[in-house]
């Protein structure tokens, strides 16, 4: 089978983005009136796009922000578990300090030691795994593009981890902003290649606010980065 174009598009902003706290269980709070801003931008940034399908994650932010392009494309939403944000556990709805650097932190020393745990969540073989099914399935139906409306920490640590072309240390000091985006040609048996890897909201600067992407467009925690040599 051919090779897939997959766009990754993290969700809009949302008020929990605004307070800076640890939001990754369902349903998730909704966009702020930005966040639909920026997803109502989306569509005219995806013009370009012969789009197959749309998945999103099981939180409301990626469903609201995907509602724009369906209705404008015709397409039907596909929901799934997989492509959910990377669980905070014991963290959930925490925005100190030491919490967010505990959730970030704890991803992006996956490269070194992918079992282990975001206290009370994931470890990072789980949370590839689960995103990898989703990506598979969409291969395997024969989707020429697919995009899927995912989330910040999620996006960054599955691209690391499976495009030759990014490194663990570049996803962890390059955060995607909300609706930023990261597109990869390739597919699930001959591995990914990333083409683009945008830190700004699809619709510019008119709909960007970086101060209030939240927790998981956070840089991680140098002592958390594994050296690149």
């Amino acid at each position: 089978m051919d090779g897939m174009r997959l766009i990754l598009v993290r969700h809009g902003q949302t008020s929990s983005n605004v307070a800076d706290l640890l939001d990754t269980a369902e349903p998730g709070a909704d966009l702020t009136a930005l966040g639909r801003q920026q997803a109502a931008a989306v569509p005219r940034s995806l013009a370009e796009e012969d789009i197959d399908v749309v998945y999103a994650s099981t939180l409301v932010r990626t469903q609201q922000t995907a509602a724009p392009l369906l209705a404008e494309r015709g397409l039907e939403l596909r929901v799934r578990d997989g492509i959910r944000e990377i669980a905070a556990g014991d963290l959930e709805m925490r925005g100190d300090e030491a919490s967010v650097r505990a959730y970030v932190g704890t991803i992006f020393s996956w490269a070194d030691d992918p079992h282990r745990r975001v206290p009370g969540g994931e470890n990072g073989h789980e949370v590839w795994q689960r995103f990898d099914e989703v990506v598979a399935e969409a291969h395997a139906e024969g989707a020429g593009t697919a995009v899927m409306f995912s989330h910040g920490a999620v996006i960054r640590s599955w691209t690391a981890v499976r495009a030759e072309n990014v490194t663990g240390e570049h996803a962890a000091y390059h955060p995607i902003s909300n609706t930023g985006a990261v597109v990869l040609e390739g597919s699930p048996s001959e591995g990914w290649w990333a083409e683009l890897w945008e830190g700004e909201p699809l619709g510019g600067d008119r709909v960007s606010d970086a101060a209030h992407d939240g927790p998981a467009a956070d840089p991680a925690p140098a002592e958390a980065v594994p050296s690149e040599s």
